[in-house]
């Protein structure tokens, strides 16, 4: 899709929602969905195509409908889906596929706005309602926007190696919250085995032990600047479970979280 379409077009805001179920997503003949991944990942598939992971967003058009959602039953995820159709209605609307974006904060920002301003009960003013239709619409088309603008900037990108950079980036930010290999490959637009070659290319390793080491290096910068329990520091850098955390870091440093404490007290 260009945008050619969203400038002779009026996207019609309908319905939000929010869940962390698996369900099913029927777009109907003249509605449109777009899927925001809010947490973890989700699976979609339509009949006739490759189901496809995502892990920010993606959009839904009624030619395809109807979809398959589906949450890890292993893991928890949580998403929106809003509703919108476009007018004038015989519009040539194309808008299909996985939507990537650099901006999630500004996304979960205006989604809350949305959901927000959707909820807001109308008065008996037909000039007030008048004005949440509008707020509502504007909120949308600013979704679109930066789906679309970021979308296109990611397909132009020159190289695998920029997509790799980034993701190092997004993983050094991030390294507190589920990361999965599927989840940072379909960001970084590869298929799983191209960017497991191509991570280990950059740094020596698989994404998963760095992602460990990293997260073990900043639990000792937790030990050495605060008097955090080793417990809470585990569940900090991205650990649930305190003994898998105590084993990895006995493995990376040496010696156990109690241990590496009672060394840093005893300085």
């Amino acid at each position: 899709m260009h945008f050619q379409q969203l400038a002779a077009m009026i996207p019609v805001f309908e319905t939000v929602e929010s869940s962390t179920a698996s369900r099913p997503i029927d777009c109907g003949p003249d509605s449109h969905r777009i899927i925001i991944v809010l947490r973890g990942h989700v699976t979609l598939s339509a009949q006739g195509q490759e189901p496809v992971v995502v892990t920010q967003g993606f959009a839904c058009h009624p030619a395809h409908s109807p979809f398959d959602l589906q949450v890890p039953k292993t893991k928890e995820a949580e998403y929106a889906v809003i509703t919108y159709r476009v007018f004038p209605e015989s519009s040539a609307w194309t808008l299909h596929g996985p939507l990537r974006t650099h901006s999630e904060v500004k996304i979960k920002y205006m989604l809350d706005e949305l959901i927000r301003t959707a909820e807001e009960i109308c008065t008996d003013s037909e000039d007030e309602e008048a004005v949440q239709l509008f707020r509502k619409r504007l909120i949308l088309e600013r979704i679109l926007f930066i789906f679309l603008y970021e979308t296109h900037m990611r397909q132009e990108e020159p190289s695998s190696d920029l997509a790799i950079k980034e993701s190092l980036s997004y993983i050094n930010e991030h390294y507190m919250l589920k990361l999965t290999l599927p989840m940072l490959a379909q960001r970084a637009g590869m298929s799983d085995g191209h960017y497991t070659v191509l991570f280990k290319k950059h740094t020596g390793t698989t994404m998963t032990h760095y992602l460990r080491r990293l997260r073990i290096q900043k639990a000792q910068q937790m030990f050495l600047q605060t008097r955090l329990p080793a417990k809470e520091i585990a569940q900090r850098v991205g650990f649930a479970d305190y003994f898998h955390f105590s084993r990895i870091f006995k493995q990376e440093v040496g010696c156990s979280p109690t241990a590496f404490q009672r060394n840093r007290s005893e300085i």
